[in-house]
């Protein structure tokens, strides 16, 4: 092994408000950083996720090849329509696409994520 995976980091035109919703989206707390700053992470349950400060960031337009995903995050969830509603009301939208076990959505900013359960 060389390394072990420190941060996955995702560029946002606002870290803080990105980071936040990353945190009550999956219970986990703003460790380091806050309104304003350009580096914001968020950590518990043995994760963390990193958030850059990108303000001419041109987000992905979920399925569209000419602006495809740049990564996306599997959110595990017991109970996809508890946790639909939720995830709405913290600023994300639900795109097009899904199957038998996933839904596919956006963040605020615009990257896509699915909230996945075993269906």
């Amino acid at each position: 092994m060389i390394g072990q995976l420190h941060s996955v980091v995702v560029d946002a035109p606002d870290a803080h408000a990105l980071a936040t919703f990353y945190a009550e989206l999956l219970g986990l707390e703003v460790s380091k950083g806050g309104p304003g700053d350009d580096w914001v992470v968020v950590s518990g349950q043995g994760h963390r996720l990193a958030f850059q400060q990108a303000p001419d960031l041109v987000p992905p337009d979920w399925p569209d090849p000419q602006r495809p995903q740049q990564f996306h995050l599997d959110v595990y969830v017991a109970d996809i329509d508890e946790a639909e509603p939720e995830v709405l009301a913290l600023g994300a939208r639900k795109l097009p696409g899904g199957g038998g076990d996933f839904r596919v959505y956006a963040d605020p900013v615009g990257h896509p994520f699915c909230l996945v359960w075993d269906a």
